[in-house]
This record gives C-alpha cells, sequence and structure tokens, in this order.
C-alpha cells in the first residue's frame, strides 16, 4: 500500500503529507478523504479532481519533498510505434503505460501501478523482445486508465465493429437488441477516438447511398471514415436519442446535448442537426474540460503580449475586451485570465452561454431565456451579488454592452467577448451599440484580438530558405512524423494584437478622433498587428508562413 493510499483511508494526522505542504486546509482533507473512499481511488486522485490541489504544483511539491514524481501528462507525447511492443489489450491486462523505447539500449520505459510486483515484471519478460530492459515508474491507477485510453488508437475497434456489421446485416431502424449493442459502441468508439485525436468537433454528413464523418483538428477537417447508408440511418438514430433528441422530426433543426466518461474524465457533447438534400447533417461540438482549462503561459503567447496582459488584469477596475470569429479561442483565454485574477480573497462571478467548464472558487452562472436570465439581466442581478470580477461570456447587443460597462464604471474588474474583426475594429463596433467615447475611455482597460494557428510540430520541423526575393530569410517547414500523426503541426497556439488603453489613448476616444490617429497612436503605444506577431512566430519556428496566411491577412 502507497502512501497515498493509507492517507487515503485515515483520518487527518499532524504529519500528513498534503496538510503539511500548506496547499489544502483541513476541511479540503477531510472532503478529499471521504471522495477517496466513496470511489474509491487514492487522496492524490481525489484532490486533484476536486480543484484542491493542481496538478503542475503537485508535481512540484512531491519533487522537492523526495517522492517520485508524478507523470506530466499534458507535456507527454505517445508514439504510435510503442503499441507493437505492447499493444492495447496488453496494457490494459497488466494495468501498465509504455512512455518511451530506446532501440539502441533495448530499453523499455513503463509505469505502472505496482512497480514492484516481481509477478508484473516476469509476465512483461516473456512477451517484450529477449534482451529488453524493463523500468517501471509508479503512477495511480487512474492515470493510468485515462493515458491508455487517450493515446491508443480505437481505428482497430472501429473497423471491427463496421466488419461485424457488415457480415450480420443491419436494418435502418435501431429495434433488435443485437443492433443496439452494436450500433453504440460503434458511436462510442467514433466519439472516444474523436477525444484523443485532440479534436474539437465531429461533423456526420449524408450523402446519396452513404454518410462521411470528418473530425475538426487543430481548426482544420480531416476524412476519418465514409459509412453505408443502412449503418449511418441506425446510428443517427442512436446518437439523437443520446443528445435527448426527437428522432420523430427529421425535417426541423435540433439542438441537443450530452456528457460521457472518455478516459477516465466527464467530456460535454453538444449536438446541432439541420435538414439537407440527403438526409440531417448532425454536428457534435466537444468540450473536454481538461484541455480547455490552461494557464496563460500554456497558450503559446510570445512575452510581449503574455506582459501587456499580465499588466492590464492588474487594473483594479475597468473592462477588458476580447474579439475573435468563432473558435478563435476567447473563452479559453477568459478562462485563462480568470485563473490569474481568482484568488479567495475576491468575489469572481460569471454570465456565460452556455457554461462550458466549471471552474473552482468562481459563481458562475448561465443564460437561460425561458426565465428571462439574458446578459443584461444576469449581469444587473450579478451586481448585486457583491462581485469584484465580472466575466460576461459575450456582449451581443446595446443592452448587455451598456450593462458591461456599468459593471465597469462602479469599480469593478470584467472580462468579456465581442465579435470584431480587429482590435481597433472594436472600438467602432462599441459605438454602434450606444457607448459613449466618454464612457469608453473611462472604463476601457484593453482590447485584445485573437486567432489560433496551428503549432508546428518540434520533432519534424526544418528550416528554409525564402529566397532572395524576400532577403535570403530562412523559415520552418514540416514533413509529418509519427508525433504529430504525418501532419507536420500538433496542437495550436494563439496569436494576439494587443492595445492597452494608455492616458494618451483614452483622451483620443473622449474626443472622438478618426480611426487613422488613434491606429497611429496605437503604434506609438507599441501596439503590434496580428500580421506582424504572426510572421514573427513563422520565424521563430513556432508555425509556418502558409499557416499564418491561411488564418491571417498578411499583406501589408
Amino acid at each position: 500500500m502507497t502512501r497515498f493510499e493509507t492517507l487515503s483511508r485515515s483520518t487527518p494526522q499532524k504529519d500528513d503529507f498534503f496538510l503539511a505542504s500548506g496547499l489544502i486546509d483541513i476541511d479540503q482533507h477531510r472532503i478529499a478523504a471521504q471522495r477517496s473512499r466513496d470511489k474509491g481511488q487514492s487522496l492524490r486522485q481525489a484532490l486533484l479532481e476536486l480543484g484542491f490541489i493542481q496538478a503542475a504544483s503537485l508535481r512540484q511539491l512531491e519533487t522537492a519533498s523526495g517522492h517520485p514524481p508524478g507523470i506530466d501528462w499534458t507535456r507527454h507525447r505517445h508514439d504510435p510505434r510503442l503499441e507493437q511492443l505492447i499493444p492495447r489489450s496488453l496494457a490494459v491486462g497488466l494495468k501498465v503505460f509504455p512512455l518511451r523505447h530506446d532501440e539502441a539500449e533495448s530499453r523499455l520505459l513503463l509505469v505502472g501501478e505496482h512497480p514492484e510486483d516481481l509477478a508484473l515484471r516476469e509476465r512483461l519478460r516473456h512477451r517484450l523482445p529477449a534482451g529488453t530492459v524493463v523500468e517501471l515508474r509508479a503512477a495511480a491507477a487512474e492515470e493510468i486508465e485515462q493515458a491508455i485510453d487517450r493515446h491508443y488508437g480505437y481505428s482497430t475497434d472501429i473497423d471491427r465493429l463496421l466488419e461485424t456489421l457488415a457480415a450480420d446485416g443491419v436494418s435502418s431502424a435501431v429495434t433488435a437488441r443485437s443492433e443496439r449493442a452494436t450500433i453504440r459502441p460503434l458511436l462510442d468508439a467514433f466519439i472516444a477516438d474523436a477525444v484523443r485525436l485532440e479534436a474539437s468537433d465531429i461533423h456526420f454528413e449524408p450523402e446519396a447511398g452513404f454518410a462521411r464523418i470528418r473530425y475538426r483538428i487543430d481548426g482544420l477537417l480531416r476524412i476519418v471514415r465514409l459509412l453505408p447508408g443502412n449503418i449511418w440511418q441506425p446510428l443517427l438514430i442512436c446518437l439523437k436519442l443520446l443528445a435527448g433528441m426527437d428522432i420523430a422530426d427529421s425535417r426541423s433543426p435540433q439542438d441537443g446535448r450530452f456528457t460521457q466518461a472518455i478516459a477516465g474524465r466527464e467530456v460535454d457533447f453538444r449536438v446541432a442537426s439541420l435538414p439537407t438534400l440527403h438526409g440531417e447533417n448532425l454536428v457534435l461540438r466537444i468540450h473536454d474540460r481538461q484541455r480547455s482549462l490552461l494557464r496563460l503561459d500554456q497558450l503559446g503567447l510570445d512575452g510581449d503580449s503574455r506582459q501587456q496582459l499580465e499588466r492590464i488584469c492588474r487594473r483594479p477596475e475597468g473592462i477588458l475586451v476580447i474579439t475573435g470569429p468563432t473558435g478563435s479561442g476567447k473563452t479559453t483565454t477568459l478562462y485563462s485570465l480568470l485563473h490569474i485574477a481568482s484568488h479567495p480573497g475576491v468575489n469572481t462571478m460569471t454570465l456565460e452561454d452556455p457554461v462550458e467548464h466549471p471552474l473552482p472558487l468562481i459563481r458562475q452562472t448561465q443564460v437561460c431565456e425561458a426565465v428571462r436570465l439574458d446578459f443584461a439581466n444576469g449581469i444587473r442581478s450579478l451586481l448585486r451579488q457583491d462581485p469584484d470580477i465580472v466575466m460576461v461570456g459575450e456582449i451581443r447587443d446595446a443592452a448587455s454592452a451598456s450593462m458591461a460597462f456599468r459593471a465597469a464604471m462602479t469599480g469593478h474588474q470584467v472580462y468579456t467577448t465581442l465579435h470584431a474583426n480587429s482590435a481597433l475594429a472594436a472600438l467602432p463596433r462599441l459605438l454602434d451599440l450606444g457607448i459613449s467615447p466618454a464612457t469608453l475611455a473611462g472604463s476601457l482597460n484593453g482590447i485584445v484580438a485573437q486567432r489560433l494557428l496551428r503549432r508546428l510540430c518540434p520533432h519534424c520541423r526544418r528550416r528554409e530558405g525564402l529566397g532572395e526575393n524576400n532577403g535570403g530569410r530562412e523559415t520552418w517547414v514540416a514533413d509529418g512524423c509519427p508525433d504529430c500523426d504525418w501532419q507536420g503541426y500538433r496542437g495550436r497556439l494563439a496569436v494576439m494584437e494587443i492595445i492597452r488603453i494608455t492616458p494618451e489613448f483614452a483622451d483620443l476616444i473622449a474626443a472622438g478622433a478618426p480611426p487613422e490617429q488613434l491606429r497611429q497612436a496605437a503604434f506609438a503605444a507599441g501596439y503590434r498587428s496580428l500580421a506582424e506577431r504572426a510572421r514573427q512566430l513563422a520565424l521563430d519556428g513556432s508555425t509556418t508562413l502558409a499557416e499564418a496566411a491561411r488564418i491571417i491577412d498578411l499583406d501589408p
């Protein structure tokens, strides 16, 4: 029994590892201990799930205290070639996960729940090539299960299920128990596969005689399967039932949602259907709480952008507006900023549509038109709850804009989003919504315009010259490798243009200065456009010029 397991089954003691660290108090310990007993998990895992301790802080604590540090799964990139040595069935059966294989030294690094188990080592010795040296490190069972589900592919499961359906035959209606038992696992396999590949959306697109399935990964759609029409129809019905939609209505657009446990964590899905020429088109938006809750230093920002954001957030009152198109990461950035600004000494409240991710220590409210809780009325109600920090999911109209700026004028920190094409374009947009120049000048702390660019794979990127027409400079390209699934890119990073409202800039706003004068003043104060920042990221090797030009107009 490990020290963590012993602690989870005992009452708090003065020499308790977590209490002694000062990261939790006695009440948090009692709650986490009760949860660990109820769910049969370690105290360490219970503290992480409850949000009492952050994973990064815990790893630092364990390392400083001489405990074997946990695996930083956010930084781990699984090599698909390891699956040949340790197939999924073996990993599940032995509760191990392969981390790294040194072919030159025939050394395999694994994590397991009980690395000291001699029987485990003996079973591995019989399954691995002769001469393989096995190094085992400890990890919690929950972490191993999550890693297996996250990194092992589901393509084999999908192929097997499709072969079974083709061999047995399937009708267009989900009625027989045998069909339900096959269709639902197939749907679960697609969903789990998309989550593993860090897709943001799943598209089910019917055509004449077949259906196309595409994942949106790092902002681009990728075809993963074509399904026969006789399989698509029962899959469609199964999906609509799961999302709480009306399966008898195929002519009207519908919305639904569901939550599913994948890789040991809850993942939310929003489903939208739309009638098309060949049937109902369905799109699943994936809200993976683990992926979306990022610290500011995990967004991939350059040092200057990060410093400017942190400087804006230090102002005790006023409003910060983040602009950008749908899917540009505005909400993720807002959550990252709230993580910096919120602490036990302040009351932080949000109004969202919908609440995408629960946050610890923050009171979150969801807009609900059925009870007349829109953004304008919601902000009015939030201000009666003694808030210090208010996050408004979106300024949509004149009423919500007026209430958001009223909150900023009455001594609150306000964070919100707005649809505008650039940081400077947000100013006339707010004026159009009825905010006066004087109110803008007195309440606005900063404006951010944001886009997301695909990040170059660090394992296969290489330098390439731009030629004499570009001054002989070099940029970066990537050929693709197993680590990035042969795409050349892995993950995304945020690129921002930021206008910090200085006293001089505020005076120009109040005086109704023309756009060109505002632009010149912004550049004089250190403003750098999205195009300029994107070019620099391409030259630094973080992305490519082609990727930057796909998202941002690089024309001077």
